[in-house]
């Protein structure tokens, strides 16, 4: 099957014991950010924390994790964040399943809207999220803990869950 043809893994929510693979799914499709970063995107500590506060959505493909994304719902607004392809897969829709699926998981918790975060040095980025209804809406400092080797920040990007014509 070519990089380029529609796959169709199977999707499920993470367990603790899925921490490690996840944590070398993100760092291996994060690669990309190395310029800026100049470091892994996240550890297993941080996999693990993320993992008792919100819910990690898994492509799976042969009893391999193929990607994921982490959203993490508060009340009417819900984060999304760490969405992760595997690069050799990338750009075969696995990313669009699963912001779908991410989408549909937060509507059912209630929230009306989604909100992501973006680095600006990622130019790319912004028109993929845009694409799928999401604008940018602020901004946000990077982490002062985090050493980066340019100067960076977030943007900030939300769309609603539910249609405006049909919210309360």
């Amino acid at each position: 099957m070519s990089k380029h043809s529609s796959r169709n893994p199977r999707l499920r929510t993470a367990e603790a014991a899925d921490a490690e693979a996840i944590t070398r799914l993100i760092n291996a499709a994060f690669q990309v950010e190395r310029f800026f970063l100049g470091a892994d995107r996240i550890d297993i500590a941080e996999v693990r924390a993320r993992l008792a506060r919100g819910t990690f959505i898994l492509a799976e493909e042969d009893g391999a994790i193929i990607g994921c994304v982490y959203v993490e719902p508060d009340g009417e607004r819900a984060y999304l964040g760490l969405l992760s392809v595997e690069p050799s897969v990338q750009r075969a829709g696995i990313g669009k399943r699963l912001m779908d699926a991410a989408e549909d998981h937060c509507r059912a918790a209630g929230c009306r809207f989604m909100d992501l975060r973006v680095v600006n040095v990622r130019t790319e980025l912004p028109a993929y999220y845009q694409k799928l209804g999401y604008v940018q809406s602020g901004t946000a400092p990077f982490p002062e803990h985090v050493d980066t080797l340019l100067p960076c920040h977030f943007l900030i990007m939300s769309k609603p869950l539910i249609p405006p014509e049909i919210q309360p």
